[in-house]
């Protein structure tokens, strides 16, 4: 059991975005629409913490990144923002051990005041017990003391949604009314059919949850970039309304 959040913790943030329906599937763009260059988000480095205690302030929304250690989040997140710079990706599953903030100036050129908080990938196997009960404590201070912690966004591997910590972040998420993106990645690895398939799966886990929606994601190929970064940008924009 990686999440052990004392009642007290729930939030009530209410996940807004001024063109989907919350609940609901990001649609893809009209099949008649002239084809257009992917979006980026323009963010800047900010510093690391080992755990909340050393982070830094908490002055603008933040959005949290989460998922399994060989879910290809640092991949996701170099996608987004078309920088391999971002996150770096080792060749060693779960390397980054700390929380890392990035500041957001712009998406898809819009300006916005933002932060991404790049957590510890989970599940690391060959990391000694003593390291993943440190970085699970680190991340469960930070998703449930971290005030300035607007949404979620957890990457799973398409091939194999719904890890027990998936489960358990997501109900997390669900009893803290904390607005939370599901991003199957590796939507390259399978056809349409499988995709729609693994979609519908982790769909039904969320239905019970007006704040929650899923989306398939491939960072090799793109695919649903410029999506997620309407889902961030909608998050962004009621926490400055």
């Amino acid at each position: 059991m990686y999440f052990s959040f004392p009642c007290q913790w729930t939030r009530n943030y209410i996940l807004v975005s001024p063109s989907i329906q919350a609940g609901d599937a990001v649609p893809d763009h009209p099949r008649n629409a002239a084809p257009q260059p992917p979006g980026r988000l323009d963010c800047t480095f900010l510093t690391s913490a080992p755990d909340i205690a050393r982070a830094p302030p908490g002055d603008r929304p933040e959005v949290a990144f989460a998922g399994r250690s060989n879910a290809g989040k640092s991949s996701v997140l170099n996608r987004l923002t078309g920088s391999r710079q971002t996150a770096k990706v080792s060749k060693t599953p779960g390397r980054p051990q700390l929380l890392n903030f990035f500041d957001v100036a712009r998406i898809a050129g819009e300006p916005v005041r933002g932060r991404l908080v790049d957590l510890p990938g989970y599940g690391y196997a060959k990391a000694n017990r003593d390291a993943q009960a440190r970085w699970q404590a680190a991340v469960n201070r930070f998703l449930s003391e971290r005030e300035a912690l607007v949404a979620v966004v957890l990457v799973m591997d398409i091939r194999h949604p719904l890890q027990p910590f998936d489960r358990e972040l997501i109900d997390w998420a669900a009893a803290s009314h904390l607005p939370l993106l599901a991003l199957l990645n590796k939507a390259d690895k399978l056809k349409h059919g499988a995709q729609q398939k693994a979609l519908a799966e982790v769909q039904r886990y969320l239905k019970e949850m007006p704040e929650a929606r899923a989306m398939v994601f491939s960072a090799l190929k793109g695919q649903g970039v410029d999506r997620v970064l309407e889902v961030l940008g909608g998050w962004f924009a009621a926490e400055a309304a």
